[in-house]
This record gives C-alpha cells, structure tokens and sequence, in this order.
C-alpha cells in the first residue's frame, strides 16, 4: 500500500512541510486545493503552485475540490503531477474532462461520504484512481467514517473488470488504516504532518496495515 501526505494540516509552514514530506518515506504528497466554492474554504492562488513545487521530486497527487476543474488544468499540468482528482459533478460533461487530464497524466475521480458507489459506476471504465473520501471533502483533521470500510468492499466489486485503482483520503492514522488496508494507497495528513517525526508516523502506516 502507498502513503501519499497532504501537507494540508501541519506543525510546520506550508512550503516546510512540503519540503519535509519530499525528504521522507513518503510515496508521493498529495495537494488538495479548494476555490472556496464546491467546498468553503479557499487555499491556493494557482499562479503560485509552479513556485511552491519548484524542486520538488516525490509525485505530486492533485485533488481539485472546486467547480469547473478544467479551467485550472493548463498551469496544472506544469506541475508534471502524476494524477489529477475531480468531483464528477462539478463538470457539465465528466467523461471529456477524464479524457483531457489522462493526455497528460493519471486522472482519478472523487467518491463522497454522501455518495454512493452506484452514482459513479458510468465513469469507472474511464478513469485510472478513485478517491474515496472517508471525512468531508474541505478540511484537514477530521475523524474517519467508518462506513468506508464497507463502501470500500463495494467500489471492490467493481476494481477487476475496469481496472483502476483505489486510494482512501481522510482521517487516516495507524488505526484506521486497518480498515482499508485493501486499498492501493491511503492518504495521510495530520497523524504525519502533526508530528516532528515524518518518517516515523509513516513507517507506522506501513506496517499497521
């Protein structure tokens, strides 16, 4: 299983703990960026992301939690990430955008606590990663919902015949890891980025699975 941190959430400042997740064990960081209107809050400027990850050499993971996606695609992509996230109803047409994104790297698509597996069915023959949220998309810190574990086992069902990968974001630490530990990757923020110890927090994600 991968581990991918999000800087979101964090002892240091953003460009340290970006930093320090690059020097780490880390398989790759992940960059949620909000537009303060699919979710409420606001956290990027997007002509300053070429500048924050100038050097950085871990795979770069961007989670875009806002509308119309594709208008922020074009600097993105200088960004050389190796997979984009949308929210499906955040563009008229879904399928086009896939399809735009995977010309230039892995594109994956988003599943809310709120939603159910079935309402993204239609896109998975498309796409390379499903995010599956396990906390509200929007903010860093929040608990684990449970009921993942069994939304994880249905989005399963489905993995074999079209061949994408899954990847669970939110509240994961070394507990509730074990409930997902049949993903291909989880998503860590505050259980690594809240500690001094990058290295040690995600050793133990490693071996708690």
């Amino acid at each position: 299983m991968k581990v991918v941190v999000s800087y979101i959430n964090s002892i240091y400042d953003i460009r340290k703990t970006i930093k320090k997740i690059d020097e780490s064990l880390a398989d790759g960081i992940h960059v949620d960026l909000m537009d303060g209107l699919y979710v409420s809050n606001k956290n990027f400027d997007i002509s300053l992301l070429p500048e924050l990850f100038k050097g950085i050499s871990k795979p770069l993971d961007i989670h875009l939690m806002v509308l119309n996606p594709s208008q922020y695609l074009n600097l993105l992509y200088q960004l050389m990430p190796e997979c984009i996230y949308i929210h499906i109803e955040t563009e008229k047409d879904p399928v086009a955008v896939i399809k735009t994104i995977k010309e230039h790297c892995n594109c994956g698509i988003c599943l809310n606590p709120d939603q159910n597996v079935t309402e993204i069915v239609d896109y998975l023959k498309y796409v390379n990663r499903v995010l599956l949220m396990s906390v509200v998309p929007g903010k860093g810190g929040q608990q684990f919902i449970e009921s993942t574990k069994e939304k994880l086992e249905d989005l399963k069902k489905y993995q074999e015949k079209y061949n994408f990968q899954i990847y669970v974001d939110g509240g994961i630490n070394n507990e509730t890891i074990k409930f997902v530990d049949t993903a291909n990757g989880v998503v860590s923020g505050s259980f690594v980025c809240q500690s001094k110890d990058f290295d040690e927090q995600i050793s133990l994600l490693k071996l708690s699975r």
